[in-house]
């Protein structure tokens, strides 16, 4: 706050070191302006992923942060790009990112606005060494004809859609998946393994403020699919409970249906975040993954 032109981050070695930190969220970090008018663009780095390192190691407790946001979940914001309304009068950001130039778009956003916001990133650190996450220079330095290069350009991006390059209208995909985080790399790696060229896969990268224009973009490209909301933590964490009212205000939007139509995919309610079995979390997730590729029916959590 001393120096708002500075970049800041504060990380939590593990998501549990974050729990000793709730305090300073709940008093300062989340509700600062709406109290003094004080802006802040701290930078919370959380490190989140089910890698079978045990409950706390596992869990940047994603949902607290997500409760906290004051947007309305059933109110479609203005969201023309040059006007910004819906960044400026949420309290914070919550970014779930999966690749290394849109991590560094996320920070380079945060210190180029002309305002401040929080921002929480949900880092995972088994990213870090993972194969198939990574960006093209293209996706850095905007040269057209470079591989990995986008109609969106170099920038963040708040949703990254389907990677089999799919056309603007896509009838014969039968089930639109929605993710966040570390997850869509073993959705991903799963749906290459059952060939499953009907099935398309998109990452919200950023949860808060909730992308309804993107989200709107892509059930329009997917008019027959079923729309599933998947992650790796329990139904009663994570991004369920956040995401699940504001994608059905999208989808009642456009004629889509409702929470009714919303399937979702990943583990039971559970008291405790994970188990420090790596065995066990694994056979959970692959359990999961087979009915989410399968052409049985989804239920509705609801």
């Amino acid at each position: 706050m001393e120096n708002p032109n500075s970049l800041v981050l504060w990380e939590a070695q593990f998501g549990d070191f974050a729990n000793g930190a709730q305090v300073i969220f709940d008093q300062f970090l989340s509700s600062g302006e709406a109290k003094w008018l004080r802006q802040t663009g701290l930078v919370v780095m959380l490190p989140h992923g089910y890698d079978g390192q045990g409950p706390e190691h596992s869990s940047a407790r994603l949902e607290r942060f997500l409760q906290m946001s004051d947007d309305n979940p059933f109110v479609i914001p203005e969201m023309d790009p040059t006007l910004r309304t819906q960044i400026q009068e949420c309290n914070w950001q919550v970014v779930n990112v999966t690749t290394p130039a849109n991590y560094f778009h996320v920070l380079r956003r945060q210190i180029h606005r002309e305002f401040r916001k929080p921002l929480i990133v949900m880092s995972p650190k088994n990213l870090l060494r993972h194969k198939d996450c990574k960006s093209n220079l293209s996706e850095f330095d905007d040269v057209q004809g470079h591989p990995g290069f986008d109609k969106q350009g170099t920038r963040f991006k708040r949703l990254i859609k389907d990677q089999n390059y799919h056309s603007d209208l896509e009838e014969g995909i039968r089930r639109l998946v929605l993710c966040s985080g570390k997850v869509y790399y073993e959705l991903d790696e799963e749906r290459k393994k059952v060939n499953g060229k009907d099935i398309a896969i998109c990452r919200v990268e950023q949860l808060c403020p909730f992308p309804y224009d993107l989200i709107q973009r892509e059930l329009k490209r997917y008019p027959n699919a079923e729309v599933v909301w998947c992650q790796e933590e329990p139904m009663n964490m994570g991004a369920y409970s956040y995401i699940a009212p504001r994608l059905s205000t999208a989808m009642k939007a456009l004629g889509r249906g409702s929470m009714d139509d919303i399937k979702y995919a990943g583990r039971a309610p559970s008291a405790a975040t994970a188990t420090g079995f790596y065995q066990f979390m694994g056979k959970s997730r692959v359990n999961s993954f087979r009915k989410l590729f399968s052409l049985n029916q989804l239920i509705n959590p609801n």
